[in-house]
């Protein structure tokens, strides 16, 4: 039986695929971001957001496969059965990529510089499949692949004491881009063009057809009980 491992630590992914019927396996990868970008960077030059989304994602998903073979944690040392999720998400507004605040009073300025705007959400999926090959006596690919789930957002003009009130909440300070479209940020956004589990965490359609691509079923991830 194929387990689905999540190389992330956000609750609104694991739920996301928890609704969908899928339990995954919860490995947090200890990458520095901010290291990564620049080195891609720096070996690709400038990175579009939905590149650079992707490029975290991998890194993160690899840096737990790397972990998972010298033998952490060590209930899945000898694991043969898994297929490992990694994903990334950044806001693009008038071109400037925006992760999570800093504190509460960048959220504030996200805010009012959101408000009453459109703005893309992109969140990049990397999939490693480290399941026994069929000479090892499984269905693995040894596969490694991802790509990016881009949708549009359209923010509401929120008042200054609405934006205040949110921020107050701490739930912007987690989450990239300031908002959620699963919490207490619902109402604030009016409208979105594309999927909105990509714009919570992980895009369901684009994972099943990266699955697809290394012979994973999502009904064969499903919980049996």
């Amino acid at each position: 039986m194929t387990r689905l491992l999540l190389a992330s630590a956000s609750p609104a992914r694991r739920a996301t695929l928890q609704s969908a019927g899928i339990d995954p396996l919860v490995v947090v990868s200890s990458v520095d971001e901010p290291a990564v970008l620049a080195a891609a960077a720096e070996r690709f030059g400038v990175l579009e957001p939905a590149d650079a989304v992707l490029v975290l994602a991998q890194a993160k998903v690899e840096d737990v496969a790397r972990a998972l073979s010298a033998g952490t944690p060590a209930e899945l040392a000898d694991a043969d059965d898994l297929v490992l999720l990694g994903c990334d998400s950044m806001l693009e507004l008038d071109g400037e990529v925006l992760g999570k605040p800093t504190d509460a009073a960048d959220a504030v300025a996200r805010w009012q510089a959101m408000r009453g705007r459109t703005g893309v959400l992109h969140t990049g999926h990397w999939v490693v499949d480290e399941r026994a090959t069929p000479d090892e006596g499984g269905a693995g690919t040894r596969g490694t692949l991802g790509a990016t789930s881009s949708t549009v957002v359209h923010f509401a003009d929120l008042s200054d004491d609405e934006v205040a009130a949110y921020v107050s909440t701490g739930e912007p300070l987690a989450v990239a881009g300031a908002f959620t479209v699963d919490g207490l940020g619902g109402p604030f956004v009016e409208r979105i063009e594309g999927d909105h589990h990509g714009v919570v965490g992980v895009s369901l359609p684009l994972l099943r057809g990266l699955l697809g691509e290394i012979g994973v079923s999502v009904p064969s991830l499903w919980r049996t009980t």
